[in-house]
């Protein structure tokens, strides 16, 4: 294929080709040609251009296919455009004359057809150029269209189209040639040719004036005659057609060319009025009303209403929302008069009312909901109100009127029913979709829109009555906060009006409504409505028989409500659970004999009133059984089972029933059987097994002698077939725009479609998905198909040999039947069979033996063959669910061979379609036949099928089959993929455009090619590419396709493709096509194109992005309104708009995905813009919304309120891109905002710090940053947080959350101390004080409760004052949560008034805690600060004075908060109770939750828990556990006694118990959860709950009183220890794991204490006794035995092991004998490991102290091994030369160890000592392991820790003298270290063991390493320090010996000072030297110089001695002395002079 791509036409590789291959090979240089012409340079092309020319003209000679051939007129059109055009008229005029030829073979069509095309598209490229030669040609083409068959037709429109376009005005003098040609093509017998002629029409009134001038009649009247008999797409071309000439007759200016015409203006009651006619008079003129429609007989025909209901919606559309808005009243009310009584024929049968009211109200939807924006959706609602109150009026006054004459007014009264009936169902719909912004609407009492719905509930239909409920439960769900309002006027008018009739029934419709709407309704409604509707239920049911007038009525009511009670689900149900099934149980007679006695008592009436109640019982029951099936228990499903047998023998004796009383019991008995039959199918078949037989008689009976005549296939069978077999059946049957009126059209004629009046029940009923209100079938069709569902549950489950005589009687009744009703019979049966066969599969069941299978064959045999097409499509899926449920092979073989034979044999189409559908479904469910010959057999029938050209219908269900198989077959397929491939070409090449169901076909088998290659496609091999290329070029041909069907096939092509080879899919040309058809009228393109946009995104979302936007700036003709936007907001925004616009659900949440997944990866770089489009979303809101009133107490507040009036007002002036978004737009803007702050976060600092953010900006202007736009988030915040939709509001108050979160701690650069968001205070709190206004919902306020506690705990506003304004709000709710649950408004379920209250106080507890935690910082800041300077304390002053503020904020309710807390905890605790202890809870409920609502209260307690858990220790520590003694004044509960009084009992309880007790209660309230929720945490259970649980623990033990309850009780501290283990396990955190080794140091300390304490009493008890005969205390007793799980000691050591194992795995010996720990290298800890390590050593240190001197001795090896284990792990050199955290802390355990006064315990000391001792070895032994680590391990940390044995431990541990020994020699090593640090730091060391008061110990390192250092410090003569370090090293070497002079016995100092005094005068320098000296020298020199001042007068004796000795030494220091006083002079030349030696020791000290 790549030869093809070259300019001229590769000649010579093409006369190579096969026939196939060279129509390919053309296309491809076709398509090429088509790119390259418009970039190839004019010279190029005119240096080809005869060669090209000739080549394409030829082309036209080779009879091209349909694509082929609109490429070459494309090409030629744009060679000519592009070259010269001096040979057009040649290549005309060739045209022309191929037109001319009178040749009418088939083998020429596609040559004249080519011609044709050729012309359209030459006219339309160069148009005028032509000049004058279009009139021959129009002339020729119009004289070819009178004998062209419909192809010829077909294109010939096409080309006229395209040549009117190309002409534009010019072609004037043709138009009305033109114009009657297309008349008659507009009634063409082919739909495609209708379709052309409406849009070249459509084309021609451009500019033909007289279409919508002096000839708009007749065009309406052709329009009309064209809706007769079209197909949807003829409806959709016709009806655009037809709006769009009356929008452009009403818009039309007065121009001169229509003067002439004497043309008036037409008025819009005009245009009307001619849509009006075809309503309701079809297509039979305006005048000849033919003599049946004077008898009225004739009703219009169907397709004649829907098409023009289609060109209404056209008609508005076109002139748009703002006409809309102006002239809505004039437009709604002719559009209500299409079904008022002036014109009754329209609504003379039920039927053709319903169809009516149908389309009515699809305009409206369409209009009112698709082109208006919210502001003019409430306006129309009160417009539609309007309408309602004045037929309300025309009611009343006929009602009341009771005179004969005026009474026959009521048939008034029923006509306005239709009217009431659309005006109703369209308030709801607009409402609905209004939501919370309707509130407005109906707090307006001048509409009162509530009074107008409840006034008509009284209307005497039935319909209006169900309407008008309907309407209540739509405003319910858009309003929840009316629904118990609601209710409660429902039930009331309900009580007051019992007498009557329209009452009763009006409102117990209401009521069931709006319980149907509860469950769309997140808060609910209070708990006892139930009880009250079950109690008026009640007493309807009692009094039915009272009065005979409304016997029926009260019946029908009461079970209505109790059916609708049950959807409140099984908390609800439960209570009334043992009432309903006493009513039900006295519903139906206990045995036959008492059915019998009913039946020979009664009357017709009565029996009524039986029937309409045992319905309504039945009913209840299965609304149970659906929606509480958790109540179904084996107990209750027995007692729901005694009555069924009556029910079943009732039903028997029904046609009985109906002929002793007469016709009038026909339509309840049809309830009572549909009703019945419904029930069984929702219990388990078990329960019913006894009546199988009566039940089947009766349904066999329903299925074969049915009531009905009327064809019920299309809402029988599509359930039954594959929604991918129903796309054989036309779009009808696939989801489209019109698909509420085009419904219709698909259930023949007697029957319009599902209406609520057939079935009150099914008003509570959810809806389902695509419909806006529930549309139940007439009872006759129902019955039908609840029969059909129960025969397949009761059929596969009786025995076979029944099954067989079922089937037989069966297959008679359909023989025994004949013509039409044969066809429906047959159709009820498949029906049946099908569902049956379904179960039997479900259930795994067999069908059973031969007989039964062969009439089963039999009976989808027949159907197979039926001329229903959807008939053969559920036999044929029925056929392959047979061969499932058989599963043999050979069974399935066999069928497959009947279908082969039938095949080969049958000509005829209806068995050739069904029999090669039935293959391809075997597929389906056999996964693939085994056997290859079986597959080859298959697509061998269907090749050649897909051939047959003489029926479309064939090919095209032959392809749709070989698309299943290919699909299915898997591997076994690959041979077949080249062959099919090429086929599926050549039908795309060759079959006309007109059979699209053929191509939609061959669509869906190229799908399934691409998917059987999958990743093969990406291969390089030749036929790998040449498949590739095939594939694609079989796109471009769908893509080129007019239907909209196929080209969305192709889209689906081209984005399987792009999944597998993403490299080989041009991204720009599928963008384009995209973003072309991203608003198309079908929604199944439009479906395709988001679907493929969603999957593209997720790869290259900025690709996709920028193409779009390019592809505008080049701008095509063949673009679509989009393009305005794509130009101004991208395609993001185009996208946004879109789903604006867009009604359908599932492309929503794909629009929805698509721009999730551009944000994701766009966000961050495209930041402005972003921003840009959902600001302008919310902001197109806030014209709407009077912006939130805000507090102007201060000036700077009502400046920022102007702001944001200004902000909101600007929009209306200047082009908005979004023009009044719905709400739901702008919730998912909102959630945009947040998303792309998340976003943000991740993608770096620089978005939340301003100062980088504008360091960065300023270097590259292009660069964007967050920060940078905070305005526009606050204000976007703002904006959402008060705008009238409750959604909105919550998630604008969730991103004002995340704001505050996110920047709270970014400050502000240039006003230093303070942050960036200080400035917004005003906004916040403006947008937080509407969300605690009394009538907000609890869900809105909670959430501002969330946002108050962080904006006050984020430290923004340091200002009190400031502050109080949100406090303010904060306190205002703590108030309304005081004031109980009574005060609550009892609008909402209780569960609300719970999560509001624990909301509050949650936000209370987040502030309390942020204000102790700030208040202990600063105390800690103090304590550090008073170290310091004055200035210090006075700015801690200034901190204190905010924290201590807030706390002080706090403090004021903190004596109400903390009982508020503690019952909200005690709450909690009742609710985590597990279920066994159900029965123990209090029965009324807890503080803040209601019995009844405990489920729903549950999930905001354990969202709440934590923070109100941590708040509340934090309480109790810091003033609860407090005892006042009159003595003593306050004192803390240091031992457990029993106070007498105490300061505050906040328990609820009686106040008899002790404080003490009161105090134990609350801890073991906070403990116990605590330890119940850590025990096991959820996985999903936050991170912050956790941290907040341990914090609350540290702060519990923080204090003396908890800790002596947790220290004596040693069970509970090993309890809590293991529940701490097992979270550290489970928890990686290390934030969680430090917080649980704080709580295990508090445990430890609280045994400690405990320990202590005991040990103290004892001495003090027994001061007198003797010291050996004190018991131990502490674990290990006498024996030092520790038992696990019962050991304290065990637990912690057990703890700390776990954490110092998994960060040192090193540790664990039975790792370390492994070579994997043994190689490795020293791991450097994170921080984060080194403090966990640390704290666990701290830990591990204190574990002695609560042993026994025995209990210590048996645990002190393994303490001693961990800290010399970490200590020889971690002691490794760092950079800076700095001590590793975890060394020091190992030290510090050390050195806490070897202190403990177990150590000098008499009992223990031998053990220790020992023990000790072997501690001490194994350090030494860290140094001899020479393994090539040596060089990393730190000597110094080493030397420290032999250090601290040395100064730490009693003597005998390291006098020892091998030990001494090799501690003195690690001292000598270290001495002479190379390194400064080292030398230093072991002076130091040897400096403290020198002082060392214990001789003993100090001198054996006295002796040994002394004369060395004197050594060492001699020798710095020779070699002068060179840096600091070294002199620092000098310097500790003289700080050595001064000490050890100074501790030196008088005999022996002298001889030192005399060693130290030459060492010192050796280091000064003369003054000469002192000039060129070194820093280091200068220092050392001025170092010793003071030293010689202290030591001189110190030991003067010895110092005169030496110095007479040795006079060089006099002379040195003399002249050093002398040096120093000169340059003290120079220094203090200001000061007096004062020589002598005290001064310059003063100034040099100074100096130092």
């Amino acid at each position: 294929m790549e030869l093809a791509h070259s300019l001229l036409l590769n000649e010579e590789e093409y006369n190579q080709l096969g026939e196939y291959q060279k129509s390919e090979f053309i296309f491809e240089w076709l398509r090429f040609l088509e790119k390259l012409l418009p970039v190839t340079s004019r010279a190029d092309i005119r240096e080809n251009q005869k060669k090209l020319v000739e080549q394409l003209t030829s082309l036209l000679n080779n009879a091209p296919g349909p694509p082929t051939r609109r490429l070459v007129a494309k090409n030629l059109a744009v060679l000519y455009s592009t070259g010269d055009t001096f040979s057009v008229y040649q290549t005309i005029e060739k045209c022309n004359e191929l037109i001319r030829s009178k040749d009418d073979s088939p083998s020429y069509l596609p040559t004249k057809l080519a011609a044709v095309v050729c012309l359209g598209y030459l006219y339309k490229k160069l148009g005028r150029i032509l000049g004058n030669s279009f009139t021959d040609t129009v002339g020729n083409v119009l004289k070819a269209m009178k004998n062209a068959e419909s192809q010829g037709r077909y294109e010939i429109m096409l080309s006229l189209q395209n040549i009117l376009k190309g002409l534009g005005a010019a072609a004037i003098p043709c138009h009305r040639d033109i114009y009657k040609a297309a008349r008659s093509c507009l009634t063409d017998r082919s739909m495609a040719v209708r379709c052309a002629a409406a849009k070249c029409l459509l084309e021609l009134q451009n500019e033909a004036v007289f279409m919508w001038s002096t000839d708009l009649d007749s065009v309406v009247t052709l329009c009309f005659k064209s809706f007769e008999g079209s197909n949807y797409d003829v409806r959709l071309a016709v009806s655009k057609l037809l709006g769009t000439i009356l929008a452009r007759a009403l818009t039309s200016k007065q121009t001169p060319a229509s003067t002439k015409h004497n043309f008036r203006r037409i008025s819009l009651e005009e245009v009307m009025e001619l849509l009006g006619t075809g309503f309701l008079r079809g297509s039979s003129g305006f005048l000849r009303a033919s003599g049946d429609m004077l008898k009225g007989t004739s009703s219009v025909s169907r397709d004649v209403r829907v098409g023009v209901t289609q060109a209404y919606v056209v008609f508005a559309s076109t002139l748009g929302g703002q006409w809309l808005e102006r002239n809505f009243s004039a437009f709604l009310s002719h559009i209500l008069d299409l079904v008022s009584q002036s014109h009754p024929k329209a609504i003379q049968s039920q039927m053709d009312a319903i169809g009516c009211r149908r389309c009515v109200s699809f305009i409206l939807r369409a209009t009112v909901g698709g082109l208006l924006g919210e502001k003019a959706q409430i306006a129309a609602a009160k417009e539609i109100c309007q309408a309602i109150w004045k037929l309300k009026k025309v009611v009343d006054a006929a009602m009341s009127d009771s005179n004969l004459e005026t009474r026959i007014m009521t048939a008034d009264v029923t006509a306005s029913q239709h009217v009431l009936v659309c005006a109703l169902q369209e308030l709801g719909s607009l409402i609905h979709g209004l939501g919370t912004t309707a509130a407005p609407l109906l707090q307006d009492s001048s509409t009162g829109v509530l009074e107008a719905v409840i006034s008509v509930i009284l209307h005497p239909s039935i319909s209006v009555r169900l309407t008008a409920a309907w309407c209540l439960r739509c405003i319910a769900v858009a309003l929840p906060s009316y629904v118990s309002l609601l209710l409660d006027r429902s039930i009331e008018r309900l009580s007051a009006l019992k007498s009557s009739p329209e009452a009763v029934t009006g409102y117990s419709f209401a009521v069931a409504a709006l319980l149907g709407a509860v469950k769309h309704c997140p808060l609910g409604i209070p708990h006892g409505k139930g009880k009250v509707i079950m109690t008026v239920a009640e007493d309807l049911l009692c009094s039915a028989s009272q009065n005979s007038r409304i016997s029926v009525q009260r019946t029908q009511a009461g079970w209505l409500l109790i059916a609708a009670l049950m959807t409140l689900g099984p908390a609800v149900v439960q209570h009334h659970l043992p009432r309903m099934l006493l009513l039900w149980k006295c519903v139906f007679p206990s045995s036959p004999k008492d059915l019998e006695t009913e039946k020979t008592r009664g009357d017709s009436f009565t029996w009524q009133v039986t029937l309409e109640g045992r319905a309504g019982a039945l009913c209840a029951i299965k609304s149970f059984v659906s929606h509480c099936a958790g109540l179904l228990t084996d107990e209750v499903v027995q007692r729901l089972l005694p009555p069924l047998p009556g029910a079943v023998d009732l039903l028997t004796q029904l046609s009985s029933i109906c002929k002793s009383y007469g016709n009038s019991l026909k339509t309840s008995s049809t309830v009572y059987r549909h009703k019945l039959y419904e029930l069984l199918a929702v219990l388990p078949p078990k329960t019913y097994e006894g009546s199988f037989c009566a039940v089947l008689k009766e349904l066999v009976a329903d299925l074969t002698i049915p009531d009905s005549q009327i064809d019920a296939s299309t809402f029988l069978l599509p359930p039954l077939c594959h929604e991918d077999d129903l796309l054989l059946l036309g779009p009808l049957l696939q989801e489209t725009d019109h698909r509420f009126i085009e419904e219709q059209l698909l259930l023949g004629n007697n029957v319009a479609g599902g209406s609520l009046e057939y079935d009150p029940y099914s008003i509570y009923e959810k809806v389902a998905k695509r419909d806006s209100i529930p549309k139940p079938l007439p009872p006759v069709l129902s019955v039908v198909s609840a029969a059909t569902r129960l025969f397949g549950v009761i059929f596969s489950h009786i025995g076979e040999t029944h099954r067989l005589q079922v089937l037989e009687q069966l297959l008679n009744s359909i023989k025994q039947t004949k013509g039409s009703r044969q066809q429906i019979v047959q159709l009820n049966v498949v029906s049946a069979f099908s569902t049956s066969l379904k179960h039997l599969a479900n259930c795994k069941g067999s069908l059973g033996p031969e007989e039964v299978k062969r009439s089963a064959l039999t009976l989808v045999m027949g159907a197979l063959e039926s001329n229903n097409p959807l008939l053969r499509c559920a036999a044929a899926e029925c056929w392959a669910r047979l061969a499932q449920v058989v599963s043999d092979s050979a069974f399935t073989a066999g069928l497959a061979q009947v279908s082969f034979d039938k095949l080969k044999s049958a000509r005829d189409v209806v068995s050739r379609t069904g029999h090669s559908l039935a293959l391809g479904c075997l597929y389906r469910y056999l996964g693939g036949i085994g056997s290859t010959q079986h597959l080859n057999a298959c697509v061998g029938i269907l090749y050649t099928l897909s051939q047959d050209n003489t029926s479309p219908d064939v090919q095209a269900w032959a392809l749709h089959s070989l698309s299943l198989i290919v699909d299915l077959a898997g591997p076994l397929y690959h041979v077949h993929v080249e062959p099919t491939l090429s086929l599926i070409l050549i039908l795309l090449l060759t079959v006309p455009p007109t059979y699209t169901e053929v191509h939609q076909s061959l669509g869906r088998c190229l799908n399934a090619l691409i998917t059987t290659l999958g990743p093969e496609l990406q291969g390089s091999s030749a036929t790998v590419s040449a498949l590739r290329t095939s594939c694609l070029l079989g796109c471009a041909v769908m893509q080129d396709n007019p239907d909209c069907l196929v080209q969305a096939q192709a889209i689906s092509c081209l984005q399987q493709l792009h999944m597998f080879a993403p490299r080989h899919v041009n991204l720009s040309n599928l963008v384009s096509c995209l973003c072309v058809n991203l608003c198309s009228s079908y929604l199944l393109l439009r479906r395709a194109v988001v679907a493929c946009l969603r999957q593209l995104v997720q790869r290259e979302a900025a690709e996709v992005s920028e193409y779009a936007v390019a592809l505008v700036k080049e701008s095509r003709e063949d673009f679509t309104p989009v393009d305005i936007n794509i130009r101004e907001i991208g395609l993001e925004g185009a996208l946004l708009g879109l789903l604006d616009k867009e009604l359908d659900q599932r492309l929503c949440q794909d629009i929805k995905e698509t721009l999730s997944h551009m944000l994701t990866s766009m966000a961050v770089e495209k930041l402005s813009f972003w921003l840009k489009l959902c600001k302008d979303v919310l902001a197109a809101s806030a014209d709407f919304n009077t912006v939130a009133s805000v507090d102007t107490t201060q000036e700077e507040e009502t400046a920022k309120v102007d702001d944001a009036s200004i902000l909101t007002s600007e929009s209306d002036e200047r082009f908005h891109p979004f023009s009044n978004p719905r709400w739901s737009t702008r919730v998912f803007a909102a959630e945009c905002v947040c998303k792309i702050i998340n976003q943000c976060e991740n993608a770096g600092s620089a978005h939340f710090d301003i100062t980088l953010a504008q360091e960065r900006k300023q270097r590259d202007s292009r660069d964007d940053f967050l920060v940078l736009h905070l305005a526009d988030l606050i204000r976007m915040a703002f904006m959402a947080a008060t705008d009238h939709s409750d959604q909105l509001r919550l998630s604008g108050l969730q991103t004002l959350l995340i704001v505050v979160r996110k920047f709270a701690a970014v400050p502000e650069p240039e006003f230093p101390g303070h942050v960036i968001l200080e400035q917004y205070q005003a906004n916040v709190g403006a947008a937080l004080r509407p969300a605690f206004a009394p009538e907000t919902p609890p869900d809105v306020t909670a959430k501002a409760c969330q946002v108050c506690s962080a904006w006050i705990a984020s430290g923004v506003v340091s200002d009190l004052n400031d502050l109080r304004r949100v406090h303010q709000l904060l306190v205002s709710s703590l108030v309304k949560v005081q004031a109980g649950k009574e005060a609550q408004g009892q609008q909402y379920n209780e569960s609300t008034s719970t999560m509001e209250i624990l909301a509050v106080l949650k936000a209370w507890a987040e502030v309390y805690i942020v204000a102790v935690e700030k208040q202990k910082n600063q105390s800690d800041a103090h304590n550090h600060s008073l170290k310091t300077t004055k200035s210090a304390e006075e700015s801690y002053r200034d901190i204190t004075s905010s924290a201590g503020g807030l706390l002080d904020l706090v403090q004021a309710d903190l004596g109400t908060l903390s009982k508020l807390w503690l019952a909200a905890l005690q709450d909690f605790a009742l609710l985590i109770l597990p279920s066994e202890y159900a029965s123990q809870l209090p029965a009324e409920g807890g503080t803040f939750y209601t019995a009844e609502t405990i489920e729903n209260a549950r999930p905001h307690y354990y969202n709440s828990w934590a923070l109100i858990l941590y708040a509340t220790a934090l309480w109790l520590t810091t003033t609860g556990f407090i005892v006042v003694d009159p003595d003593e004044g306050v004192t803390n509960l240091s031992r457990p006694v029993t106070p007498t009084t105490m300061c505050q009992d906040s328990s609820t309880r009686p106040s008899v118990k002790s404080p003490e007790d009161v105090n134990t209660d609350r801890f073991h309230l906070i403990l116990g959860i605590s330890v119940e929720f850590l025990c096991s945490p959820r996985s999903d259970a936050a991170m912050e709950n956790i941290i907040a649980c341990l914090r609350a623990l540290q702060a519990l033990f923080d204090v003396p009183w908890p800790r002596s309850k947790i220290g004596g009780d040693q069970e509970l501290g090993v309890e809590l220890l293991n529940v701490l283990h097992r979270l550290i396990l489970t928890r990686e955190s290390p934030d969680i794991q430090l917080a649980a080794l704080e709580v295990v140091r508090l445990i430890l300390f609280a045994a400690q204490e405990h320990v202590k304490e005991k040990r103290r009493s004892a001495e003090v008890d027994d001061g007198a006794a003797e010291k050996e005969t004190l018991p131990e205390f502490g674990e290990g007793k006498d024996t030092g035995g520790l038992v696990p799980g019962k050991s304290l000691v065990f637990a912690t050591l057990e703890f700390c092991v776990c954490i110092l194992v998994r960060q040192l795995p090193q540790l664990n010996p039975k790792l370390t004998c492994s070579p994997a720990v043994q190689s490795g290298k020293h791991l450097l800890l994170s921080e984060d490991g080194s403090r966990l390590v640390s704290a666990a050593l701290v830990i591990l240190s204190d574990v002695p102290a609560i042993c026994s001197p025995e209990g210590s001795v048996s645990v002190l090896p393994t303490i001693l091994y961990l800290i010399t284990g970490v200590l020889k792990e971690t002691a490794v050199k760092l950079q800076d030369d700095q001590l590793p955290l975890t060394v020091a802390a190992s030290l510090q355990a050390l050195k806490g160890l070897l202190s403990s006064p177990m150590a000098r315990a008499e009992k223990s000391r031998t053990a220790w000592t020992d023990l000790l001792r072997s501690a001490l070895v194994t350090v030494l032994d860290c140094w001899d392991q020479v393994d090539g680590l040596l060089q990393q391990r730190d000597e110094v940390s080493l030397l420290t820790a032999i250090t601290v044995f040395i100064l730490s431990s009693s003597p005998e541990v390291t006098t020892t003298e091998c030990l001494q020994k090799r501690c003195i020699e690690k001292f000598k090593i270290t001495l002479d270290s190379k390194d400064p640090f080292v030398q230093y730091k072991c002076y130091q060391l040897l400096h403290s063991i020198f002082q060392h008061p214990n001789k003993t110990v100090s001198y054996p390192y006295i002796h040994s390493l002394a004369p060395s250092i004197v050594r060492k410090l001699q020798e710095t003569e020779k070699a002068k320090p060179e840096n600091a370090a070294e002199l620092q090293v000098i310097q500790e070497g003289i700080k050595v010996l001064t000490a050890l002079t100074a501790t030196a016995e008088e005999e022996h100092r002298a001889h030192l000072v005399a060693c130290l005094l030459p060492i010192l005068i050796s280091f000064l320098l003369d003054e000469n030297a002192l000039g060129s000296a070194t820093n280091a020298t200068k220092n050392l020199h001025e170092f010793a110089l003071q030293n010689l001042m202290q030591i001189g007068p110190q030991y003067s004796s010895v110092f005169k001695k030496l110095m007479s000795s040795s006079p060089t030494m006099k002379a040195r220091l003399e002249s050093a002395v002398k040096g120093n006083q000169e340059s003290i002079k120079v220094k203090t030349a200001k000061h007096a002079k004062n020589p002598g030696k005290s001064s310059s020791i003063q100034l040099k000290t100074n100096f130092l």
